[in-house]
């Protein structure tokens, strides 16, 4: 609890100062990406998009922090109310920074499976190439099909006040990227799925880590045997990590799968990768594909071969969709 405290005496100022001073000087800085845009990109205006980003997505995280901190004045910790509020705000949340990327990138959307995801109760499988494809689960389950979404993170994100302070208000588990799978840690995402009802789900992001050619190429140095040959037959995913997806897969209660694919966020990779213009103009696409629990096989061995099965399928997907 010293920890958090400590850590938002620092982020809380930093997001807020950065705003103010973004706003202040954003004329000045609005003027000189265009005239960078002139010389190297007239007509994509990569720079000039991200310096507005950068400011709808400072004015996001402050709102989120006046919203939040007024839901603290109003409602007292572990209850439904503030429950209730906190995912609203979190709806709302994802919204705005979904609705700024799309607008300011000139995104459109096609969405395959709509009619596959709810009802709940489902544990969630999403693919992670890119800083942003954390809006998806967001924007089009959970704020279209009305799901309240457990998620397990990666710790990094704690920098961000608003999911540090929401997400440690909602049954959701920071986990230590590349960290080791202990008895605690897994246990604490089994508890994950305690109690899920018709309108929640499960998310987790199997791989553990963002795709790059670079971790893939430096997975496949590492594995031996059966595992190196599956990693090599992955061209646009990493190998699905065991420790996270098995311990969710053997808790209760025992529900649909998910697998949420998507395709054409890959240039959000990395900050350059937008400076580059390569987002700029793309068709994303996003494929809900659900399993039946009772087509879940029932033990440890069996589930792995069949999640490597599931999870080569979406990288055939990806294949044939040129990546």
């Amino acid at each position: 609890m010293a920890d958090r405290f400590t850590r938002r005496l620092v982020t809380i100022p930093f997001v807020v100062c950065c705003f103010f001073l973004s706003a202040a000087l954003f004329p000045a800085l609005l003027l000189l990406a265009l005239l960078v845009d002139l010389v190297r990109a007239p007509r994509q205006l990569t720079t000039t998009r991200l310096i507005t980003f950068a400011l709808c997505f400072l004015a996001v995280e402050v709102f989120g922090l006046v919203l939040l901190f007024f839901t603290f004045l109003t409602t007292r910790a572990h209850t439904r109310p503030r429950l209730a509020r906190t995912f609203a705000i979190q709806r709302l949340y994802t919204a705005a920074h979904l609705a700024s990327v799309t607008r300011l990138f000139s995104l459109r959307f096609i969405i395959e499976g709509e009619d596959q995801v709810a009802p709940g109760p489902l544990l969630i499988f999403v693919r992670h190439a890119s800083i942003i494809d954390t809006l998806v689960p967001g924007g089009f389950i959970a704020n279209v099909h009305h799901l309240e979404l457990r998620y397990v993170l990666k710790k990094e994100l704690l920098v961000e006040p608003c999911l540090d302070i929401a997400g440690h208000w909602l049954p959701n588990r920071f986990v230590a990227r590349g960290g080791e799978n202990t008895a605690a840690e897994l246990q604490a995402l089994r508890a994950l799925k305690a109690g899920l009802g018709a309108n929640e789900g499960v998310l987790i992001y199997p791989e553990g880590t963002r795709f790059s050619r670079g971790k893939r190429q430096a997975l496949i140095d590492k594995l031996e045997g059966d595992a190196k040959e599956r990693a090599r037959r992955l061209r646009h995913l990493l190998p699905v990590r065991r420790g996270g997806v098995l311990s969710l897969l053997d808790a209760s209660p025992h529900c649909d799968v998910l697998f949420v694919a998507h395709h054409g966020l890959e240039g959000f990779g990395r900050i350059a990768d937008i400076w580059r213009g390569k987002l700029v103009g793309q068709t994303v696409r996003v494929r809900f594909t659900r399993v039946r629990a009772d087509a879940v096989p029932t033990t440890d061995d069996a589930r792995l071969s069949w999640m490597n099965d599931q999870w080569q399928q979406l990288d055939d997907w990806l294949e044939g969709l040129g990546t």
